[in-house]
């Protein structure tokens, strides 16, 4: 297995790892339902993309808590 001759310098260490970050995700507003979502991506409230519905959501029925 190679060794390296000569050690790296820390300026040199420094330049290799600037590209090894996390970015933040892309969130912009979704023109139906005004919450934020990724870019590019259906919406997960609305269903809608490109002011289009693609996934027909169904809302919940609220259960009756009053039944004796």
């Amino acid at each position: 297995m190679a060794h390296p001759k000569r050690r790296h310098s820390h300026s040199r260490k420094k330049k290799k790892q600037t590209h090894q970050r996390l970015s933040t995700p892309t969130l912009v507003q979704c023109l139906e339902c005004k919450k934020l979502k990724l870019a590019h991506m259906v919406c997960p409230f609305c269903g809608y993309y490109g002011g289009k519905e693609v996934i027909k959501k169904v809302q919940k029925e609220k259960k009756d808590k009053t039944k004796i």
